[in-house]
């Protein structure tokens, strides 16, 4: 299923004759090993050799060793070096800090520095809210991790989450024109964790936790939610299950199915796969069925997690019991959020007809899509080489675009809604190879952004009472169809 992609790219520098077929045959020992080649230049050329670089695609780091091997076996060739270009990318880091005021002159600095920004800490002083307006509070977000859930890799410590959370600033910046920064804590303490971004954050309008394993995280954004006057958004739950709604809405548009006649499996119950089912339920699935390592959750269950306890209270209204082949049959949705190749080809083919599957599993999902895709009307993963990617690139950028403009104080399941909502309707003609937009698509974080906004600032108004769930989809949808048309 796996093939050949730019996370595994290198560039070997090699020497050859310079002979009529040696570009070809440098091509072919590429090709003869698997490897996808994507670039040939010529560095430098005499009459007896040439020096080129060939860039190639890989499945694995040892499918790099591979190609590189089957360059230098040829006759009259070398492999000179060779540069992982993932690697190179990284190099330096991938953010960096830059002025936005001009330091050219004393009069510059005088306004920016001393004196005057000694008039400006007096103000602040005077009116502590006013920091959201006059420092980098106003646009500013802090990336925070412990490292104990790096991507699908597990716990590798704060300095190995750097990369990650470096990235998740570029795409914060990219997306949504907000400054983000990694804070990674040296300690998987959740007390210390807890006490730590409280002392952090005067600095910032917003926390974004990120890779943080369960059930930890539910403790630690549940309690900074209630200390904090700022909104506290944990990526891995409430950013998966935003672009899961928004995929899952498009999804049932395709088949022609209601969200309230639908039977839901959903797969993995940790971070992301709970923040699922709790922004499911207040849609009234017709049911929903949770499934763990241990299998089927309800509320006899031995042994149960207390973490679960609700999971199982709220769901799965047949009682089924059993294990994930025991909960597949007949439903008309599965999500994944789990592990590789848990999903059989049978499950999929007693599922409903037009069953939506969902295997979210990264970097190898629940099942091949190939082989959903036999019996599935639609299907979905994480990854990018396949249709429907489910990415949260395209829910956070804008939600916290829309809680920054909005000065807001924290965040709701309404809030959520809404963006959900925004990025379906975004795609204005789903079709099973298209339920969520490209996360290129220049229209999303503005309408998830506008989405949040308009809630929240729904929210602030004196007097007024929850937001429904009807009226946060409306908002979402009014939303995504206003920043549409300004497009055109």
């Amino acid at each position: 299923m796996t093939v050949p992609g730019p996370g595994y790219a290198i560039t070997a520098r090699v020497e050859a004759p310079a002979s009529a077929t040696a570009a070809g045959d440098l091509a072919v020992a590429v090709g003869r090993v698997g490897g996808v080649m994507t670039a040939f230049d010529v560095v430098e050329s005499r009459t007896d050799s040439i020096i080129v670089d060939i860039s190639c695609n890989a499945l694995s780091e040892e499918h790099t060793h591979q190609i590189t091997d089957a360059l230098d076996a040829l006759d009259g060739v070398r492999v000179r070096n060779v540069s992982d270009r993932t690697f190179l990318v990284h190099l330096g880091g991938k953010i960096e800090v830059t002025a936005k005021v001009g330091l050219r002159t004393r009069e510059d600095l005088s306004r920016a520095y001393t004196p005057g920004v000694a008039r400006v800490c007096q103000a602040i002083a005077r009116r502590p809210e006013d920091a959201r307006s006059l420092t980098i509070k106003r646009n500013t977000v802090a990336v925070v991790t412990d490292g104990s859930a790096v991507l699908g890799l597990g716990n590798l410590g704060a300095a190995a989450a750097m990369p990650v959370m470096e990235g998740k600033a570029a795409l914060f910046k990219r997306f949504a024109g907000v400054d983000a920064w990694p804070v990674c804590l040296d300690t998987q303490d959740t007390e210390e964790i807890i006490r730590t971004v409280q002392l952090l954050a005067p600095v910032y309008g917003g926390i974004n936790l990120e890779d943080i394993a369960a059930p930890a995280c539910f403790e630690i954004e549940e309690r900074l939610r209630e200390a904090l006057d700022i909104p506290v958004f944990h990526d891995d739950q409430h950013g998966t299950a935003v672009v899961v709604l928004a995929a899952l809405r498009n999804a049932l548009r395709v088949v022609g199915k209601e969200m309230n006649d639908c039977r839901i499996v959903v797969c993995g119950v940790g971070a992301a796969g709970s923040a699922i089912i709790r922004l499911l339920l207040p849609l009234a699935p017709a049911d929903l069925i949770a499934v763990d390592v241990e299998g089927i959750i309800h509320p006899d269950r031995p042994g149960l997690h207390p973490s679960l306890e609700w999971v199982a209270e709220q769901t799965n209204r047949e009682r089924r019991t059993g294990d994930l082949h025991d909960a597949v049959p007949g439903v008309d949705v599965f999500i994944g959020v789990s592990a590789p190749n848990l999903l059989r080809e049978a499950d999929v083919a007693g599922m409903a007809d037009k069953a939506v599957v969902f295997a979210l599993a990264n970097p190898d999902p629940e099942i091949d899509p190939s082989i959903a895709q036999r019996h599935a009307e639609v299907v979905a993963t994480g990854r990018s080489d396949y249709p429907n990617q489910i990415n949260n690139v395209l829910a956070f950028p804008g939600i916290f675009r829309g809680l920054l403009d909005a000065h807001a104080r924290g965040i709701t399941d309404e809030m959520l809604l809404a963006a959900a909502a925004a990025i379906a309707d975004v795609v204005a003609e789903p079709n099973p190879l298209f339920i969520v937009p490209s996360v290129f698509d220049s229209t999303v974080a503005p309408a998830v952004a506008g989405a949040v906004r308009k809630v929240a600032e729904r929210v602030r108004e004196e007097g007024a009472g929850p937001v429904d769930v009807g009226d946060a989809l409306a908002l979402g949808e009014e939303t995504a169809r206003a920043v549409e048309t300004s497009d055109e």
